[in-house]
């Protein structure tokens, strides 16, 4: 019975000790280098310089608009100048609003992007270790170190940029 008991140990100690296949990947540097986030960020630095832009020009024609109204205003007596600087004030804050609302649905629609690329690199990832025969793949960035030191044959962000790379290519 203690051969038993003593072989079933052995047995089991050695079972937990057989090498597992185990790898690493920098999520910021996989987002940041492949194609599809590229695109993004392209996409978005054109959107957001164009409304720059169109942001500018309508700031300069409200400044020069304003400019034309003081000097009309100050020709006006006191009680006067509030009541006609309200329809301007009320119309720049409308414009205000209305910039501020297009530049928040612009952030959101990228946020969205970019959270479908981290889901692709998630699923990508988790189909490479299945295929590949990983018990393990873990996930590490710059700012949250969950791994300090990893070999880099265990590194596996380039070959998952390539993968995910392939795919979008396909596309």
């Amino acid at each position: 019975m203690k051969k038993l008991i003593l072989a079933l140990i052995v047995l089991v100690t050695f079972a937990s000790c057989q090498e597992q296949k185990m790898g690493f990947v920098d999520n910021g540097k996989v987002i940041n280098d492949i194609q599809e986030k590229k695109d993004i960020e392209s996409k978005y630095d054109v959107l957001n310089e164009s409304f720059k832009l169109r942001a500018d020009s309508i700031g300069k024609a409200y400044q020069s608009e304003y400019q034309i109204l003081q000097v009309q205003v100050a020709k006006m007596p006191q009680n006067k100048q509030q009541e006609a600087m309200q329809p301007f004030q009320a119309k720049a804050q409308q414009y205000q609003q209305m910039m501020q609302a297009e530049q928040q649905k612009m952030q959101t629609a990228y946020q969205a992007d970019v959270d479908s690329v981290i889901s692709k690199m998630k699923a990508t990832v988790k189909d490479y270790g299945k295929a590949n025969g990983y018990k393990f793949i873990i996930g590490t960035n710059e700012s949250i170190g969950t791994i300090l030191y990893g070999d880099e044959a265990l590194d596996l962000s380039d070959l998952i940029i390539k993968e995910i790379d392939s795919k979008f290519k396909k596309q």
